[in-house]
């Protein structure tokens, strides 16, 4: 009998649990440990998702990195506080570029595979959430549902195929737990 698989709730850093630098009506991720700051909700929605069985794996591309703009140990530090301030369970990180993209820098599907091939997830059963187009994509790739924090970036095509937007991190931990409980109505019925 094979063990049983894990879901997750798959998280982009900056834009939904990060707040991000806007310019030019697009986000930035903080190049300085001391810029890195969190959204107000984001702490208790991350322990709101484990209280609810999943695991919280934040996917995040660090594209800064790959163009020599900020140092991998600057990053590490980043994800060193993020990992004291609240309980994700693991943080898969891209430093390719647009130029140098592997499957692994979203739209790739890349590290969710990764995450759930070390974490035995069952992606089907898992969600994205992120607050790009690129994130939502990578999520569909990897069979995941999908839901977009719409953080009304003016320089970005927004998604349209999530199963979900919303406005802040903590909606999108309401609208799963919904999901939940008619997944769990529907299974008691059958």
């Amino acid at each position: 009998m094979s063990e049983a698989r894990s879901r997750a709730v798959f998280l982009d850093r900056d834009g939904v649990i990060t707040v991000p630098e806007f310019r030019d009506g697009r986000s930035f991720a903080p190049k300085r440990l001391e810029d890195l700051e969190y959204y107000g909700d984001a702490a208790q929605s991350v322990a709101d998702l484990k209280a609810l069985g999943f695991l919280v794996i934040v996917a995040t591309n660090q594209p800064d990195v790959g163009k020599g703009e900020v140092a991998e140990a600057v990053i590490e530090a980043m994800h060193a506080d993020l990992r004291r301030t609240m309980p994700v369970d693991d943080i898969e990180v891209c430093y390719d570029t647009r130029e140098t993209a592997t499957e692994r820098r979203k739209p790739g599907a890349g590290m969710l595979i990764d995450a759930a091939r070390n974490w035995n997830i069952d992606l089907g059963g898992s969600y994205v959430v992120g607050d790009r187009a690129t994130d939502i994509e990578a999520g569909e790739r990897a069979g995941c549902v999908t839901i977009f924090v719409d953080r009304g970036y003016s320089a970005e095509l927004r998604p349209t195929t999530q199963s979900a937007t919303v406005l802040e991190l903590s909606e999108a931990v309401r609208w799963i737990a919904a999901q939940e409980q008619m997944k769990q109505a529907a299974q008691a019925q059958q």
